[in-house]
């Protein structure tokens, strides 16, 4: 026993020194990794604010002076006039996509921890706290807010600068209506280069696996305004741009012959004209009431964005289009991409058929692409249509399953009931049509939030309208996984609001079976539902019936899995493929300008324009091109490695199907745990204040999806409840996870 104790007593410090030895290796890490951080992000800020500063001092006469010295400096480098406009105005963003790259890398689950622990003490926020709730712009937070104020000021400035720039160099030999073309002209042609200014930051939203998108944490779903906002900016100064033109053409009497005409050195209209009629089209079409009804009208004349950018080349010639490049660029990077990725089929592993009109589609995918509960995929379905691809966020968490994530799609357009029709079809189900109709699905995603922001409230409210409980079942799931696991995860109250037109919707969230994914949840999570139907005044005879719903699983390949080709699929692979497309259109614009431009003493701007977005296309599609093939030769490597790939996807279907099969059983237990109100609509003014008076001061996150009346209800109450709000009352957060093109 003596000799026991005193090699118990001899080991117990040595562990304990290892232990703490493990400690300070790992504060020295976090540390590490923290500063590393830091310095990437500061550069980034630093970067960032030159280029933004740039815009806004270029007009003036200390920018003028600042861009002839830095034209004169640089014309005589490698690429001339090219190569200064590209460096001034592509480059910094450029170079934030690429800092970008190693700041994802070292920002993973261990990051997110150390996010949990930093939001303790609540506190605003400006990208959660609602401003403006009602009008065309829909809900607009803070940040936002101050974002738009902003670009605002920009346009406001550069017209007064360019302004009194052009009044004070009239000359005085002019007469009144030479005076008065001249005036225009010049308007005219900085109201183009304002517009050139605001184009430049136009692409950049819509590049759905940007590095960018994912550095500041926005996605695509939400990033989606602001290129909407942009465009009507856009388009409305290239407009002015071009109607003062013509207003001066017709007072000289020359605007026919100007309207056509098209010169080597120097702009050319013609080619103006034809760019601005197509972006007149793609604007009329865009517009809200145009979009509602005639979607397909929008999309299809959307498309023609590319012949815009090329005859907007044509027109402004090769350095002046080095002010937009940078962000056309990396939107090339990502269309590339999604190209590459959307051309491989995807099994579907398992059909669900809830009689409340929603499929429940689980769709294979590698072990080592990655999503989180908050992101959605785009679905094309090729029996249906070649071009359509439609927007769904995932049901289902990351935990539920290394080799699948699930959608829910209900009927509500023409394609979606076109699908459900095929379903049924190829179920053998609906004897009318032609049986075994096949199926063949595409995938563009996951995208989504770099963070699952859902996981950095202790408190939350999801907020849903019909089938936007959706996302809600998948970030249930997830944190009762995290919560079983004891991975990171803050939640512990969780309030769900519900509204739904009719009862026949409730199955839906028997999609998830609580219990099952983490047995006495409830000792561990306080979760209430509230569910009001709004059409149904009293419950229906048939309450408590479990409705069954039609299960079937179609045949598995081998190795029809959704490819990892995407931004945000590898950070390793997808930072390569940045910098090889990038260093591939250094290298061709050098050969270009020294093997082809410079010895046969090319001049033209127009043609300049085209060869530089040709080369710009060139450098993704070969340089890129090449990393991209490598990528898709280590997938392949990857998946070939695991050994028993068909096995597990039929292990993960055989779960599926016991879990519906549970899910089934327990329904009506799950209908006994929740409080369901007939005939009436959420009182969110009576939900937020129960909430304030029981919570306390802590911070809550508000998720909502949902229709747009519903998000600006909730969004009011929520400026209302954080501006009126007493010292012992919740900060509320306003967060949307809606998709509306």
């Amino acid at each position: 026993m003596a000799v026991d104790d005193i090699s118990h007593t001899s080991q117990h410090p040595l562990l304990h020194s290892n232990g703490a030895h493990a400690n300070n290796n790992n504060k020295k890490n976090i540390n590490s990794v923290s500063m590393a951080k830091w310095v990437l992000k500061f550069t980034m800020w630093i970067v960032f604010l030159a280029w933004v500063a740039l815009f806004f001092v270029i007009p003036t006469d200390f920018g003028s002076e600042l861009y002839a010295d830095w034209i004169d400096a640089t014309n005589g480098s490698l690429f001339g006039y090219t190569g200064s406009m590209l460096l001034l105005y592509s480059a910094p963003i450029i170079i934030i996509a690429f800092l970008a790259v190693p700041y994802l890398l070292i920002s993973g689950e261990d990051q997110l921890q150390l996010q949990l622990q930093e939001n303790k003490t609540p506190r605003f926020r400006l990208w959660t706290f609602p401003v403006l709730v009602d009008g065309p712009l829909g809900v607009v937070s803070a940040a936002e807010l101050i974002g738009m104020i902003l670009f605002i000021v920009f346009v406001i400035w550069d017209v007064y600068v360019y302004t009194a720039v052009i009044l004070g160099t009239i000359p005085d030999h002019l007469i009144p209506i030479e005076k008065c073309c001249f005036i225009l002209n010049n308007l005219g042609l900085r109201l183009g280069s304002i517009g050139l200014d605001c184009f430049a930051f136009l692409f950049l939203p819509v590049a759905r696996g940007s590095v960018l998108l994912r550095l500041i944490n926005i996605p695509f779903e939400q990033a989606i305004r602001y290129h909407v906002w942009l465009g009507h900016l856009t388009m409305l100064l290239f407009t002015l741009h071009g109607l003062i033109y013509v207003i001066s053409w017709t007072i000289e009497g020359n605007l026919l012959q100007n309207l056509l005409m098209w010169v080597d050195l120097g702009v050319g209209h013609f080619p103006g004209v034809i760019s601005l009629a197509i972006g007149l089209l793609m604007w009329m079409t865009s517009l809200h009431p145009v979009r509602k009804k005639k979607f397909e009208l929008f999309f299809y004349t959307h498309q023609l964005y590319v012949i815009f950018v090329v005859f907007l080349a044509l027109h402004v010639g090769h350095f002046i289009f080095g002010v937009s490049a940078g962000g056309i660029f990396l939107f090339i990077l990502d269309r590339f991409l999604r190209i590459c990725q959307s051309r491989k089929t995807v099994d579907i592993i398992s059909i669900k058929c809830l009689p409340c009109g929603t499929t429940e589609l689980m769709l294979s995918k590698p072990a080592n692409l990655q999503y989180n509960a908050l992101s959605f995929i785009f679905l094309q379905v090729r029996e249906l249509s070649w071009l359509q691809w439609h927007p769904f966020s995932v049901s289902s968490s990351p935990l539920d399953g290394k080799y699948h994530l699930s959608v829910l799609i209900k009927v509500i357009g023409e394609w979606t009931e076109n699908l459900r029709g095929n379903i049924l079809n190829s179920s053998g189900a609906n004897l009318h049509l032609q049986p075994q109709t096949r199926i063949t699905a595409s995938i563009e995603g996951p995208y989504g939030h770099e963070f699952p922001y859902h996981l950095m409230y202790e408190n939350l409210i999801l907020v849903a309208g019909g089938i936007g409980i959706s996302p809600f079942l998948a970030i249930l799931s997830d944190i009762l996984h995290r919560t079983r696991e004891g991975k990171p995860c803050l939640p512990r109250n969780i309030l769900i609001v519900w509204a739904v037109k009719r009862s026949n919707e409730l199955p839906l969230l028997s999609t998830n079976d609580m219990e099952l994914i983490c047995p006495f949840f409830s000792d561990k999570l306080n979760l209430e539902i509230h569910i009001f139907v709004t059409q149904e005044s009293q419950p229906p005879l048939e309450e408590g019936q479990v409705h069954e719903a039609m299960n079937f699983s179609p045949p598995v390949s081998n190795s029809c899995s959704m490819s990892i080709l995407v931004g945000t699929g590898n950070n390793i692979w997808s930072g390569l493929y940045i910098l090889s497309s990038t260093l591939g259109f250094v290298i061709l614009l050098f050969l270009l300008d020294n093997f082809y431009i410079n010895p046969y003493d090319i001049s033209s701007w127009s043609y300049k324009g085209l060869l530089l977005v040709i080369c710009m296309l060139a450098s993704v599609f070969i340089f890129g091109g090449v990393v991209v093939g490598l990528w898709h030769l280590w997938e392949r490597q990857n998946a070939a490695r695991e050994a028993c790939k068909d096995d597990r996807i039929m292990v993960e279907k055989m779960k599926h199907n016991e879990i519906v099969a549970h899910k089934d059983s327990c329904q009506q237990k799950l209908a006994s745990s929740i409080n369901t109100y007939y005939g009436s609509r959420p009182n969110f003014k009576d939900i937020f204040g129960d909430i304030s008076e029981k919570w306390g001061y802590v911070d809550v996150g508000v998720i909502v999806c949902g229709p747009p009346s519903l998000q600006t209800s909730v969004a009011k109450e929520i400026r209302s409840q954080n501006i009126r709000r007493q010292h012992h009352h919740p900060i509320f957060h306003f967060n949307s996870h809606s998709f509306d093109v």
